[in-house]
């Protein structure tokens, strides 16, 4: 009998929501100390903290916050249980290649209402969103709102990041014209969206930086295997046909 899965007769999802569910898992069940308990905590149980996705090239493309745990929020963005940044197609799971996250470990007991700890994680969110922005080659992340701004002073907090991607999966999706039309498919939904309905300013933001990080991924692209010297000419073409 063969080992080899039926994909007619067996309920199991694609190869590469496996495996995005396979490392995320690895990613949220990893270990760190925690300073304020003494003990080891997995990244993904800390309640309160901020996290960011980056995609192919390092680029980060999305921060968020949580108060009512890491592992549940992340889950919530990249596997079956969609939130409103993917459903709107602002936020692309394909394009998310490594996950930060900075946990704020002081407020693991404190309830999701308390006002102090939610100044402390606006102020965290800010930071880590400046800094984003900073570290960003068009000077902008996907998010559709900018965070509240901070009403008390915090520092940067350790932080823990991992790929999210096999070497197999990897090597299907970094490809540059996978990406190009990933993300041309991507802006085309999100055109509809705001054609569709009556959108605030933020929406728009994140089509115009998708359109400008779709032409700057398609002119490295056209650059790379040699731009301009590459096209033909008309004449060029025509002998070609002639000769076929």
């Amino acid at each position: 009998m063969s080992d080899e899965r039926n994909p007619d007769a067996t309920n199991f999802p694609p190869f590469e929501t496996e495996d995005l569910r396979k490392n995320l898992a690895a990613f949220l069940d990893f270990e760190v100390p925690d300073p304020v308990s003494g003990e080891n905590r997995k990244v993904g149980n800390f309640k309160w903290g901020v996290y960011a996705f980056f995609d192919y090239d390092g680029e980060p493309i999305y921060v968020g916050q949580t108060n009512e745990m890491l592992r549940t929020r992340i889950r919530r963005h990249l596997t079956n249980q969609r939130t409103d940044a993917v459903a709107m197609s602002v936020l692309d799971p394909f394009e998310v290649y490594e996950i930060e996250a900075w946990p704020l470990p002081e407020f693991q007991e404190t309830p999701g209402k308390d006002k102090v700890a939610k100044a402390h994680l606006d102020a965290l969110e800010d930071l880590i969103y400046q800094q984003a922005i900073a570290n960003s080659h068009f000077g902008a992340v996907l998010n559709e709102k900018d965070p509240p701004v901070p009403t008390v002073e915090i520092e940067s907090q350790p932080s823990y990041r991992q790929k999210i991607v096999s070497e197999k999966v990897h090597a299907i999706r970094s490809h540059p014209d996978f990406r190009i039309a990933r993300r041309a498919h991507i802006i085309g939904r999100l055109a509809q969206v705001i054609s569709e309905r009556k959108v605030q300013g933020g929406l728009r933001r994140v089509l115009l930086i998708q359109a400008q990080r779709l032409q700057w991924l398609a002119e490295r692209r056209f650059k790379g295997l040699g731009g301009a010297t590459t096209v033909q000419t008309e004449q060029d073409s025509e002998s070609q046909n002639d000769e076929g």
